[in-house]
């Protein structure tokens, strides 16, 4: 059997703008709390961007509790969801499941106290890594893992065959193997031949750079930060830049250039989470010409990924924690993959044929399903991210932006960044 996926029109703006999906049904009870069996409740879902939370997917579920009816809201970005979160979090206001960020961990596990613990026994259902990172202090597990974002390299085959590089994907990953230097040395050669640039930004591939140092900001034991006197990070800093003077196309990710970018070829080549394909296909439907490669440079890297939190003072917690159970559930992460490209976190989905024979007709029939999986069983490194991990790396944006846009040199943005890093904490 193989599953493929259609091209997709709808853009992430869309999407992201949906301020509210609402499906409701009438029967009985999902349980929790002091709900009767028979009485009718309403659990909402905040979550940002496309977790694949469909309306037809959110129906199955009350199909199976007649008596629930569940209402999905969508923030506009993930930082509008960071505020409202954080605002709210012990307070009143917040919904009955709260998706959250990976990288807001550190700041989440401050509060634990003010989250419903996911049961024990549901403790093997992800990757231990995914495990770990929402774990307290305590032991409890605050979160249910929904999606991670193994990386590969997507690739604009047309670009690649004017440069007159391979365009096979197989071809394109061998070519590729290696470290970032050699993933920068095809760079140059491509830059060479086309005079256009290989990447979209430093930002971007910096992050994806820093991804797979183990403690690049903070010390794992102490806390205390690091990142100033930490040689990989200076070390990716000047490696990265050097590299964008001539390859970067020096666009911002998120930016209207950037989208723009998928479309007219600005680039050839993007790191690209399992997620980011659905952002490729929505904002740029008509191109024939994106692919993605199995493969990425010095190993494996994971960018992003997901929870579902429950707020222990919810008014219906129990209940909410049988949904967040059924929609982190391997089947149902399957089909958010499919809905979406949220990669799941459930090893258990690597050996189902839904997934490992799943297609991605708009990147020209890729097995998408097995090069992601193949991607996540690449990563052997779960980055520490400390209280000041958002702080420290949202500062190194910046600063590789001012090099980017010409407003300072590499090194007098460095040391703006490091005087910046000094004065947090």
């Amino acid at each position: 059997m193989t599953v493929k996926l259609s091209r997709r029109t709808k853009t992430i703006a869309a999407v992201a703008g949906a301020a509210s999906i609402a499906v409701i049904a009438a029967g009985c009870s999902a349980g929790g709390g002091s709900d009767s069996s028979d009485e009718k409740i309403e659990l909402t879902v905040s979550t940002f961007n496309d977790f694949g939370y469909t309306d037809e997917l959110l129906q199955e579920y009350m199909d199976e509790h007649p008596n629930v009816t569940v209402v999905q809201n969508v923030a506009a970005t993930s930082n509008d969801a960071r505020a409202n979160y954080f605002q709210k979090l012990g307070k009143k206001g917040l919904a009955d499941i709260e998706a959250i960020e990976v990288d807001w961990l550190p700041e989440v596990m401050k509060y634990s106290d003010l989250l419903a613990p996911v049961p024990a026994d549901l403790d093997d259902r992800w990757l231990d890594w995914k495990v770990e990172a929402a774990t307290d202090a305590d032991g409890n597990l605050i979160g249910y893992g929904t999606d991670i974002g193994p990386e590969g390299v997507c690739y604009r085959s047309d670009l690649f065959a004017a440069a007159g590089l391979p365009t096979d994907r197989d071809e394109v990953a061998a070519l590729l193997e290696g470290d970032w230097a050699k993933y920068f040395e095809v760079g140059s050669q491509y830059t060479a031949a086309t005079g256009k640039a290989w990447f979209d930004s430093a930002g971007g591939t910096y992050q994806g750079m820093i991804n797979q140092v183990e403690a690049a900001y903070e010390d794992p034991e102490t806390g205390d930060i690091i990142a100033t006197e930490n040689p990989e990070v200076e070390d990716l800093y000047n490696q990265v830049l050097d590299a964008s003077a001539t390859q970067s196309a020096h666009l911002g990710q998120w930016s209207d250039d950037w989208f723009a970018g998928l479309s007219n070829g600005a680039y050839a080549t993007m790191l690209c989470p399992g997620w980011m394909l659905g952002v490729i296909s929505g904002n740029a439907p008509d191109v024939t010409g994106w692919d993605v490669a199995n493969v990425f440079p010095n190993g494996g890297g994971n960018w992003g990924g997901s929870y579902l939190t429950v707020p222990a003072n919810g008014e219906h917690v129990e209940a909410a924690q049988e949904l967040a159970d059924w929609l982190t559930a391997p089947e149902q992460q399957i089909k958010a993959f499919v809905n979406a490209g949220t990669f799941p976190s459930q090893p258990a989905t690597y050996e189902d044929e839904a997934l490992t024979s799943f297609t991605n007709e708009y990147f020209n029939d890729a097995p998408v399903g097995q090069i992601f999986i193949d991607r996540a069983n690449a990563v052997t490194v779960a980055p520490f991210k400390g209280e000041y991990y958002f702080q420290i790396n949202d500062a190194m944006q910046k600063a590789l932006t001012r090099v980017e846009d010409g407003t300072q040199d590499k090194q007098a943005s460095w040391d703006q960044w490091v005087s910046e890093v000094n004065a947090i904490g």
